[in-house]
């Protein structure tokens, strides 16, 4: 049976209120998007936190992994809805993971932000673009690459979604692959999936410990390349997670249409859209529903 645990309901600053449309097993009280909780001291064992949009920091076998951090107020034409994440969230960054090249998961500033000389994977194709702009460590991976660090393995997995900088209509200009990344220690595995479409060999990362799932983008609609509520719970019957985390949603839009009544929908519903899902098709995967800024819990790992 599928257990759900939903964040705090409430609103992305002061713009979106919107209620739950199940019942959670546990719900967590009430509360703003814009209140944080206190972050206490050091995590013995794995540890996942929500950054928003695609922005999640790892803690797995002694190192910090950030994938395609987004840390500004500002990401090119959109604004962040939900509060920035601390210098504390990233600052102790060992390795960045980026699953793409377009601007809201290669951010360029927000890169600059957590250093220059941090350990940066990128796929194949996008080293040299990204080291021209003053990056020293950057390494690149295509899909099935892999390396060891410590007791954390990281393996390069398929995606399915455009790898042109500036999106699937332009040919000039930097060009990669799309990939997400599989990160196993010797008690978690933890499956990135970055952005992309559903792909039948999602099934053989199976199973996974803890699956981060795109559910949405930050427009009022999606292009190719992308999982949406209906598809991401399919994802979920393919990759078989103990725990899924989604990701890429209610962080970033467009100003002029964050307000309007579609634009707040689709800024809260899409996980619990997921969620409701998940627990129809009665998959045994426990459902995480962390706000920009939250844990997850993994003491059911």
């Amino acid at each position: 049976m599928t257990a759900v645990h939903v964040g705090r309901p409430g609103v992305i600053g002061t713009e979106v209120s919107r209620s739950v449309r199940f019942s959670p097993l546990r719900p967590r009280p009430p509360g703003l998007f814009g209140r944080r909780r206190a972050i206490l001291g050091p995590v013995n064992g794995p540890s996942v936190r929500f950054l928003g949009h695609s922005t999640v920091r790892l803690e797995l076998a002694g190192r910090v992994v950030l994938t395609d951090p987004v840390l500004t107020r500002q990401v090119g034409g959109l604004t962040r809805v939900c509060p920035v994440p601390r210098p504390s969230d990233w600052r102790d960054a060992d390795l960045v993971l980026i699953s793409h090249l377009h601007g809201d998961h290669l951010h360029l500033p927000s890169l600059r932000l957590i250093g220059r000389h941090v350990r940066i994977v990128v796929p194949l194709g996008a080293g040299d673009w990204l080291r021209q702009r003053g990056f020293s460590q950057v390494e690149e991976l295509s899909a099935d690459g892999e390396f060891t660090d410590g007791d954390l393995h990281v393996r390069a997995t398929l995606a399915l979604h455009s790898g042109h900088r500036w999106g699937p209509r332009l040919t000039h200009g930097p060009q990669s692959e799309a990939m997400g990344y599989l990160l196993s220690t010797p008690e978690t595995t933890v499956y990135f999936a970055g952005d992309t479409d559903l792909f039948p060999e999602m099934s053989k990362l199976a199973p996974v410990d803890v699956a981060l799932i795109p559910v949405w983008g930050w427009g009022p609609s999606l292009g190719p390349g992308h999982l949406d509520p209906v598809r991401a719970a399919l994802a979920v019957g393919l990759l078989r997670p103990r725990i899924a985390v989604p990701v890429h949603w209610g962080t970033l839009a467009v100003p002029g249409l964050a307000k309007t009544s579609r634009m707040r929908r689709l800024l809260i519903d899409p996980p619990r859209e997921f969620a409701a899902g998940v627990l129809a098709a009665g998959h045994e995967t426990e459902v995480v529903i962390a706000e920009p800024g939250d844990g997850v819990p993994l003491e059911n790992l």
